[in-house]
């Protein structure tokens, strides 16, 4: 049988056969339509891709997805199912700004007059647990630097009465281990002389150093101020690497350095409750304190807080409201939504307060004692007095017993106060919040 004959270029001889350039025509021929046939692969493929990135997976297989989720949910039990899987979830609001408003401070430390009428306020006479009359070797017993108050002394100790009362600093037993918060001899003494006080604390690391604006800072409180910041050594060492070394007088700027060996707690928030609340105890000479949390750098002369908050105010004690929260409930499922401490120890601590008449705070109440059960706590502005050293015992004493969420404890402690005592008042005055904003720059803590 002949060869197919094929078609021939012009111009050849038509008597020569054909395969000679037959076989590389079709060799061409294939090999562009594999290519062509590659082209719409790849067209085809870059295509889909643009389909799927601008329009997603379930465009094509909807069904498919929906016949699968509907699989899926009958197989699974006890399991709530959102009736609109594809809804898009909800955008966190917007966090509220809060700002500083305008204090009316005097315009010179120098116009500064304590008045004559200051100190007269509730007087009786403190002392304090320094150790416990118990056996070593009564059930066991630890000793512990809040010491172990039972219920019938914590009920006697919310009277304005002369009395000796449990407010930390209790040593143990004979033989026993010490229960922390050790100083140096050194720091002691110059601690005792001091008779006006800022103070802060920074224990595990968790924070930077803030230091005073020092060009907002009279000489006068410069040089009859003491500013004190009570660290453990871990966290002199971490502030030493970072450039905070502390001269030969142990001061870094305006702040002396005092170190506190034998931490009482495991917490380190509860631990920073004692330099918080037992300034009368530290400083035993002062008789003004102004404690500021460490998340705070002070950029307002100390004397005119003083005469802004207590003097002005006629006041033995003042701190801020709180900037969201003024009712002990809403503090409590707040700190349980944020994980802020054991769910079961806050249930108890606050059916605790339940019982012993704490009530939930009306905002319309004329009569209200308080603008607010719950305060911001990180500026205090207090004078020694009995009154304001036995709150301050009281509250420590909650946090030593309770939970370190100090917020919590608060108003219970300053109620059942006012409450026990009906013809001694305790003149608190609690400013706003927006002015704790106007003297101090909030900063955040150091990041774990």
């Amino acid at each position: 049988m002949l060869p197919e004959r094929r078609g021939v270029f012009a111009g050849s001889d038509p008597i020569k056969p054909a395969a000679d350039h037959g076989v590389p025509a079709v060799r061409r021929s294939r090999k562009s339509g594999r290519i062509r046939l590659l082209f719409w692969i790849f067209s085809f493929a870059a295509l889909f891709s643009i389909c799927i990135a601008t329009f997603g997976f379930k465009m094509f297989f909807h069904g498919v997805e929906e016949h699968q989720s509907f699989l899926l949910s009958t197989d699974v039990k006890d399991v709530p199912v959102e009736a609109n899987t594809t809804e898009q979830p909800k955008k966190k609001p917007h966090r509220a700004r809060f700002y500083p408003c305008k204090v009316e401070l005097k315009d010179s430390v120098e116009a500064r007059d304590e008045p004559k009428t200051f100190w007269n306020f509730v007087k009786f006479s403190l002392q304090y647990v320094v150790r416990e009359n118990i056996q070593s070797n009564a059930n066991h017993i630890t000793p512990r630097f809040g010491g172990h108050q039972t219920l019938e002394e914590r009920e006697q100790s919310f009277r304005a009465v002369n009395q000796t009362i449990h407010c930390g600093f209790v040593e143990g037993f004979d033989g026993s281990p010490d229960t922390g918060f050790d100083l140096d001899n050194e720091d002691k003494m110059y601690m005792y002389t001091c008779t006006i006080v800022v103070s802060s604390c920074i224990f595990g690391s968790s924070d930077f150093l803030r230091r005073p604006t020092s060009k907002m800072i009279s000489q006068f409180s410069k040089e009859n101020v003491c500013f004190v910041m009570f660290v453990d050594k871990e966290t002199l060492v971490k502030l030493s690497k970072e450039g905070s070394i502390p001269d030969e007088k142990r001061f870094i700027g305006l702040w002396r350095m005092v170190v506190v060996s034998n931490l009482p707690y495991d917490d380190m928030r509860k631990t920073g409750k004692v330099p918080k609340f037992l300034s009368h105890r530290l400083f035993p000479s002062a008789r003004y304190s102004i404690w500021l949390d460490s998340k705070l750098r002070l950029h307002t002369d100390p004397m005119l807080l003083i005469e802004y908050f207590l003097w002005r105010n006629n006041a033995e004690y003042a701190i801020s409201n709180h900037y969201t929260r003024h009712c002990v409930w809403d503090e409590v499922q707040q700190n349980k939504r944020l994980n802020k401490y054991n769910h079961t120890a806050i249930d108890q601590q606050f059916l605790f307060y339940q019982s012993d008449g704490l009530h939930k705070f009306d905002p319309s109440d004329p009569n209200k004692p308080l603008p607010s059960y719950v305060p911001e706590g990180s500026v205090i502005v207090r004078a020694h007095t009995p009154m304001s050293n036995l709150f301050s015992c009281l509250w420590f004493n909650e946090v030593d017993r309770f939970t370190s969420r100090d917020q919590l404890s608060f108003g219970y402690a300053f109620l059942k106060l006012k409450r026990t005592n009906p013809d001694k008042p305790f003149v608190l005055h609690m400013f706003k919040d927006c002015e704790r904003r106007a003297i101090t720059k909030l900063f955040h803590h150091r990041n774990p």
